[in-house]
């Protein structure tokens, strides 16, 4: 869809208005002379207190990456202060409640007020520059308010996830040192509260000398450990509503976001302060096409990157409206998106394809409301299925919004592949072009040549560094090295593979261990699972590979069925009907070994399905399957270990 701006909205954003060969021009600069061009973006949409001397330094060979040396800035200024000064009453944070009952809004100069306040607390109990600050919040405007608060005062936040068990709390706040961690008694989600401080009291409780923070939202039979716990709401009555900012350099930590590791142990991936806000700040622009009055409607959560750079950074830095969200899509209706975006004027709306499956299946009927504000709709997470593109363009988007797919991980910061809204022609499924910085490349997965033809397949890599790339992992910068920097040597390497089409635009296929070779066939799960999703009775598809004694691996696979279809789990005509399907589509040695019907997949809370415990299911593995606490609906694994089990 190629909807077209009105022109004094061209006027404002001139790469617009120049089309794509204004794209290509800026994208051969940013390659060619990133020293002028990323200097020019980070002058434009940065403010520094001191300017920078050098734009760029180092080498993805070396791993010593670094930029904008001899800058010094603060992210909470370039957030909260700049704006509250020029627009103090503009909503910075429009706040929905799981219910929708009591919404919030916090506007420029009272998040200033909010954020200076428990910056003191911070620094009162104990906290200082370089220091590292754990938040286990929900999403409420006290977790942004945190997370500002951090960066005010020069602290590391290290944002864990709402979900996680108390033991994977204790795992982060050990691994990184923490401080401090800053909580709620409760969160709120999908009509169930979840106690909260109860989770991280256990994480504690043999983790001497570090104190809490607890913001008081309802729940007043919590356990309470004096000299260890404060409310939050005492403490911030204690202190002034403007704390000054603390100048940082550019290459100053600004956050910690934990991933799951290839060895169950996780890992702290490390942003910097300088190049992670201008990636934030320039995608947010070019990619998004954020303006002035714009309303922008993330639905990640904090406790992920996407939450980080899209809920937080990149529409608090370019002064607008973002809309955090406490609850989840199907509560108390499934057209609790649409509602939301109707009732705040939303213009930007980014999801993750999980959640607009689940929508579609569940029948939610996004028609029958307006949505006349939306211009952009962004899509996050997984490739996005083109049935699923094609329904979130025409009944969500009314045929007349941008589409833009984007391409990203942890490690990257921000898009690094993705369409530029009401530029790049898109197509659903494609990925689309390198934004700004990334020099793509597909290379042979085991010569690790550059393949530079059109329609081809291979491992996607970065040829070259940009600002918002992480720079390590806490404690452990040859893990960094060796995991994303030394595969393929000299370049970055996404662990994805990808094919690159005849038009230039990229399509991302999978994990690279997640491709299953299949007596010399290497297949990408993704490719069998979008054929799967194609078929008109699955809702929802998982595909893992298995050892095989003859064909080395074999296909497995995983489906939920839509409303509609017939729901007799273990029905063997649609089990032949799916694998006549994939062997029409994809060819006979696709075919999956065994098809299992499931009531639902196992998933996070954030929409992720883990095909890890997927495998380890079909291994036998069963009773190896670690923490389950993140998932949605833990009972989805024993209800498939049952499905297994009754027809292996």
């Amino acid at each position: 869809m190629g909807a077209s701006l009105t022109t004094e909205e061209a006027k404002g954003a001139s790469i617009i208005a120049k089309g794509m060969n204004e794209y290509f021009r800026m994208h051969a600069e940013s390659i060619n002379n990133p020293e002028r061009f990323w200097g020019n973006v980070a002058r434009e949409l940065i403010t520094w207190s001191s300017d920078f001397e050098t734009v760029q330094h180092g080498s993805l060979d070396k791993g010593n990456i670094s930029w904008f040396l001899g800058g010094k800035l603060n992210a909470c200024v370039n957030c909260v202060d700049r704006h509250a000064l020029k627009n103090p009453e503009k909503y910075a944070i429009i706040h929905e409640t799981d219910d929708g009952d009591d919404p919030r809004s916090l506007t420029y100069i009272e998040l200033l007020a909010q954020v200076s306040k428990v910056s003191w607390v911070l620094k009162d109990l104990g906290v200082r520059k370089g220091d590292v600050v754990s938040i286990y919040m929900p999403m409420i405007p006290e977790a942004l308010v945190a997370i500002l608060a951090c960066a005010r005062i020069g602290a590391v936040h290290s944002v864990i996830f709402a979900g996680f068990s108390s033991g994977s709390i204790k795992d982060r706040v050990v691994d990184s040192k923490s401080k401090i961690i800053l909580t709620s008694d409760i969160s709120c989600r999908g009509g169930k509260a979840i106690g909260l401080k109860k989770i991280v009291d256990e994480a504690l409780a043999d983790i001497d000398d570090l104190k809490t923070l607890v913001f008081k939202a309802g729940n007043p039979n919590i356990s309470w450990t004096e000299g260890r716990d404060y409310w939050w709401h005492e403490e911030v009555e204690k202190w002034p509503a403007y704390c000054p900012a603390e100048p940082m350099d550019s290459e100053d930590p600004l956050f910690l976001l934990y991933t799951s590791g290839s060895t169950g142990k996780p890992k702290g991936i490390l942003h910097t302060t300088g190049g992670y806000l201008v990636g934030a700040a320039s995608t947010g622009k070019y990619v998004f096409d954020i303006h002035d009055h714009d309303r922008y409607f993330c639905c990640g959560d904090v406790g992920w990157i996407t939450g980080h750079t899209y809920v937080v950074y990149a529409p608090l830095l370019l002064g607008i409206s973002t809309v955090v969200f406490e609850g989840t899509p199907t509560f108390p209706t499934h057209s609790r998106y649409w509602e939301i975006i109707d009732k705040h004027r939303v213009t930007h709306f980014y999801v993750a394809p999980t959640a607009l499956r689940l929508l579609k299946r569940a029948g939610s009927s996004p028609s029958s409301f307006k949505m006349e504000h939306l211009r952009v709709l962004g899509s996050v997470g997984e490739p996005i299925a083109p049935n699923i593109w094609k329904w979130y363009d025409e009944e969500v988007g009314k045929s007349r919004c941008h589409v833009v797919d984007t391409y990203w991980q942890t490690e990257t910061g921000s898009h690094v592949i993705t369409p530029l809204a009401g530029v790049t022609p898109t197509k659903p499924g494609a990925a689309c072009l390198p934004f700004f910085g990334i020099d793509a490349a597909i290379v042979d997965p085991v010569t690790g040549q550059d393949i530079p033809e059109p329609n081809v397949d291979g491992v996607l890599v970065f040829k070259s560094p940009w600002p918002s790339m992480a720079r390590t992992i806490l404690g452990d910068h040859r893990r960094f090295h060796e995991t994303y920097l030394s595969a393929y040597k000299g370049y970055y390497f996404t662990g994805d593979s990808a094919s690159r089409d005849e038009d230039g635009y990229f399509w991302i296929r999978g994990r690279v261990d997640d491709v299953i070779n299949v007596s010399g066939h290497r297949l990408t799960t993704a490719e069998i699972e979008a054929s799967l999703i194609a078929h008109p009775a699955v809702a929802e598809s998982a595909v893992v590979g298995v050892a095989d004694e003859i064909t080395g691996q074999a296909v497995v696979a995983f489906v939920s069925l839509k409303k509609q279809a017939n729901t007799a789990l273990g029905d063997a005509s649609l089990s032949n009907d799916l694998k006549l399907h994939i062997r029409k589509s994809i060819g006979p040695f696709a075919t999956p070994k065994s098809i299992y019907v499931v009531a639902d997949l196992p998933k996070t809370r954030s929409g992720k399905i883990i095909r890890r415990i997927l495998r380890k299911v079909t291994m036998g593995e069963a009773d190896q399957l670690g923490d389950v606490s993140t998932l949605s609906d833990p009972s989805v694994v024993d209800a498939i270990i049952k499905v297994v089990e009754h027809k292996q």
